[in-house]
């Protein structure tokens, strides 16, 4: 089962929820539609929309795919410039639904490269399904990956890449949680609509 969400800061609710209202009213999406789209129900992202929920980076990775964006630009972050070079001293952790990950990567572009840590329980029981490709590489501890009927252990080295469109789980495997690598496409286009979002109690 995933961990209890944790309420957003006040001060995130105040930058993230306008945010997540003005891209969605930027990608030309109704409430309804998004929500459908993101396996949400419409009240669900209403009350992401006005603070009254904090969302899980899953949820962020799916709106961020269904609107053509980046998580970065859903939390309201800005960068000065597309610089080619990020700085391990100018990454910034954020939390989201009991994972924590960092920027790896300039916003705006077609792909997003994170640096994610899974602490053991953390929404191990998210199926995603949605357009595109990841590619993820362990750097500390164990990943349990679900692909399909198929359960895989991936030890430090170990690395997937995969089409995003086959059902797809990750959890820690290990009491000390998992870091990871972690790259994906950013759709930009109407296929980002077949993006069916997490679902839980599914078994792999």
């Amino acid at each position: 089962m995933s961990l209890p969400e944790e309420p957003v800061p006040v001060e995130d609710q105040a930058v993230v929820a306008p945010q997540l209202r003005a891209l969605r009213r930027r990608a030309s999406l109704t409430l309804e539609a998004a929500a459908r789209s993101a396996g949400l129900s419409p009240a669900h992202l209403s009350r992401l929309e006005t603070g009254q929920r904090q969302p899980s980076l899953p949820m962020l990775l799916g709106l961020a795919r269904i609107y053509g964006t980046t998580v970065s630009e859903l939390l309201g972050e800005t960068v000065a410039d597309r610089d080619a070079i990020v700085r391990a001293t100018d990454m910034e952790p954020t939390a989201a639904g009991g994972w924590s990950y960092w920027q790896a990567g300039a916003p705006g572009r077609g792909m997003q490269a994170l640096r994610v840590h899974v602490p053991h329980g953390a929404q191990g029981d998210i199926v995603r399904v949605h357009p595109g490709e990841e590619w993820l590489y362990v750097l500390k501890g164990r990943l349990r990956l679900s692909l399909g009927d198929t359960a895989h252990v991936l030890a430090p080295g170990d690395s997937a890449h995969f089409d995003s469109l086959t059902p797809h789980r990750l959890a820690a495997d290990g009491r000390d949680g998992t870091d990871l690598l972690f790259v994906h496409t950013l759709l930009q286009s109407p296929t980002a609509g077949l993006c069916i979002g997490p679902t839980t109690g599914v078994t792999p």
